[in-house]
C-alpha cells in the first residue's frame, strides 16, 4: 500500500504519518528527512504528473487559512490553493489509478453557527469566510470527480482540534494560563464541539477504508460538548494550576466588542457557540478515545 499526503509537516500530517503502514510518500516544499518527498509549493507550483505514480491512497491535508491579512488581499492564494490545487491533486489521482482520495476540508465549509443547535452535514447553507467558501467549493468539485470517475472519494470536516503540540487560539490559552496572564472565562453555557488529534486521525483513515464512506461528508468530534469555561477549567488542571474562583463577567466582553469589529469576532468566537454533531461518523463505526482531558496524551 503506497499512502500519499500532502500536509504531512503540520498538526495533523505529523500524527497521521505515524499511523499509516506499508510506503509513504509527501508532497512539501522541503525534503523531508525520513520519506519521499514530491518538492512543490501549491501556492505556486504545478503538482508533477508523476507525483502519483504507483499511489494507492491520497490524503488531501494541506491548505491555506487562517491569514491574518485581510482577507479580499489574498482570495486569490485561498482560491489557488484550497480549490484549485485540491482539483488539480484529484484528477491527477484518478489519471494514476489511485483507489481512495481522501480530503480533510474544515466544518467551515458547512453552515455558520447561528444557533445552539449542534449542525450536521445536511445543515448546509452558505459558509463561513473566504476559508469557509472555498473548502466547499472544493468539496463539491472533488466529489464531482469521484462520481464521474469511480475513484472514492470522502471528506472529513473536522472541528477544534486539540492534541500533543496544538497550534492557534488553544495553544495561545494554554500559554496564558500556563503564564498567569489569561483570565478565567465567565459561565455563558455555550457548547463547542472538538476533536483529539489522534482520534481524528483513526476518522481519516476510517472513511479511506470504508465503502460506506464513497462520496460522503463527515463531520467530526469526540462526542462531547463544552462551554468556553469548561475549556479553562480542563486546562488549569492538565497544568496542574488551581482554577480561580473569579471570572470576567461577560458584560465587560459585551462592552470591548462595542469598540471594535476585531474584538467583537475574537470575542464572539471565544465565547460564542460551534456545536456540531459526529452521528453519521459514529454510524460508520467512529468510536472517539479521548476527550480534552487528554490533551497533552497520544496514542502513535
Amino acid at each position: 500500500m503506497v499512502n500519499f499526503v500532502t500536509g504531512a509537516t503540520g498538526f495533523i500530517g505529523q500524527r497521521l504519518v505515524n499511523a499509516l503502514s506499508g510506503e509513504i510518500r509527501i508532497l512539501s516544499r522541503k525534503k523531508h528527512a525520513y520519506y519521499r518527498t514530491i518538492l512543490c509549493d501549491l501556492q505556486s507550483d504545478h503538482i508533477p504528473d508523476s507525483a502519483l505514480d504507483g499511489v494507492d491512497r491520497v490524503f488531501h491535508l494541506a491548505g491555506f487559512a487562517h491569514d491574518m491579512r485581510d482577507a479580499s488581499k489574498v482570495s486569490e492564494l485561498y482560491q489557488s490553493v484550497n480549490v484549485d490545487a485540491t482539483v488539480q491533486l484529484a484528477n491527477l489521482a484518478v489519471k494514476s489509478g489511485v483507489r481512495q482520495f481522501v480530503f480533510v476540508s474544515s466544518v467551515k465549509a458547512g453552515s455558520a453557527q447561528n444557533s445552539r443547535k449542534c449542525l450536521n452535514e445536511n445543515d448546509q447553507s452558505e459558509s463561513e469566510g473566504i476559508y469557509g467558501k472555498t473548502k466547499r467549493e472544493a468539496e463539491l468539485k472533488i466529489l464531482e470527480i469521484g462520481r464521474k470517475s469511480g475513484m472514492h472519494v470522502s471528506i472529513i470536516r473536522p472541528t477544534l482540534v486539540y492534541g500533543p503540540g496544538v497550534k492557534g487560539n488553544l495553544q495561545l490559552m494554554m500559554s496564558g494560563v500556563k503564564q498567569g496572564w489569561f483570565p478565567p472565562l465567565p459561565k455563558t453555557g455555550n457548547k463547542r464541539s472538538m476533536i483529539h488529534v489522534d482520534d481524528l486521525v483513526r476518522a481519516i483513515m476510517l472513511v479511506a477504508k470504508d465503502e460506506r464512506a464513497n462520496g460522503e461528508v463527515f463531520i467530526a468530534t469526540d462526542g462531547e460538548l463544552y462551554s468556553s469555561s469548561e475549556i479553562y477549567s480542563t486546562i488549569c488542571d492538565v497544568l496542574g494550576r488551581s482554577t480561580p474562583e473569579w471570572s470576567v463577567p461577560k458584560f465587560l466582553f459585551d462592552i470591548a466588542s462595542l469598540t471594535s469589529p476585531s474584538l467583537k469576532y475574537k470575542f464572539d468566537k471565544l465565547l460564542g457557540n460551534e456545536c456540531y454533531s459526529s452521528a453519521k461518523l459514529e454510524a460508520l463505526g467512529f468510536n472517539p478515545e479521548k476527550v480534552l482531558a487528554d490533551i497533552n496524551q497520544t496514542s502513535f
